[in-house]
């Protein structure tokens, strides 16, 4: 009988697993994405997407304020068959050719996020995603983080890449037509996001993002419209 049990169980699992990815619609998601906030003088939307792509139960339901200012990143994470939620934006344009970094002004709960770019070319097998952690104080206190991008890590489906050039190009600023937030149990070294800037089981996380500006030089300099 308890064999019984664990079969039924773990079919059941299999099954709602298959039909949560067979629902998910990622196509609608991207419809539906959110104004908000601006790289130079190109406005960026949001569209979600969360584990349920591959079957899992994490939710994020993010916003903009009334001036589309700030984004609101909010959601529940669910370890059960998953484990990451995320937004994300097209950049039309990519980033500026003399972009050297990306500076983010944040509100956040104390969770380790990353900061992903890429392409924005869709792919079969996901592309690759250039990614670094995004380290957060506790309370919602606006802090400051910049993030070089030699220090953006190449990966593909989760997982940390080695620069090939026979199937990992340079990052260059300008192809980089897509840009995310994510909260996943990896961090962007492969390595496990801890419990203490994570989370275990079901849980909520908040993060906002009030400013994200490409800039040229460590002395602050924001890449401008013209300059690139």
């Amino acid at each position: 009988v308890l064999f019984l049990e664990q079969y039924i169980s773990v079919h059941a699992n299999m099954f709602g697993r298959a039909s949560r990815m067979i629902r998910y619609d990622r196509a609608l998601n991207e419809r539906n994405a959110i104004p908000a906030l601006n790289i130079m003088d190109a406005a960026l939307s949001w569209y979600r997407l969360d584990d349920g792509v591959m079957g899992g139960q994490s939710e994020t339901t993010h916003s903009c304020s009334e001036d589309n200012v700030a984004l609101e990143f909010k959601g529940q994470i669910n370890t059960t068959g998953g484990g990451f939620t995320s937004i994300r934006s097209k950049v039309p344009n990519g980033l500026p050719a003399e972009t050297i970094a990306l500076r983010l002004k944040v509100k956040a709960d104390g969770k380790t996020y990353k900061l992903l770019v890429n392409d924005g070319v869709k792919s079969m097998m996901g592309g690759i995603s250039w990614q670094a952690d995004i380290p957060t104080e506790a309370g919602g206190r606006e802090q400051t983080v910049t993030i070089l991008l030699s220090d953006l890590r190449p990966t593909a489906a989760g997982r940390p890449r080695q620069i090939n050039t026979e199937d990992v190009e340079p990052l260059l600023a300008p192809n980089m037509k897509e840009i995310g937030i994510m909260l996943s149990l990896s961090l962007s070294d492969g390595s496990p996001n801890p419990k203490e800037t994570f989370g275990e089981g079901i849980f909520p996380f908040s993060l906002t993002v009030l400013s994200i500006e490409p800039i040229s030089s460590l002395d602050s300099n924001v890449c401008t419209p013209n300059s690139s």
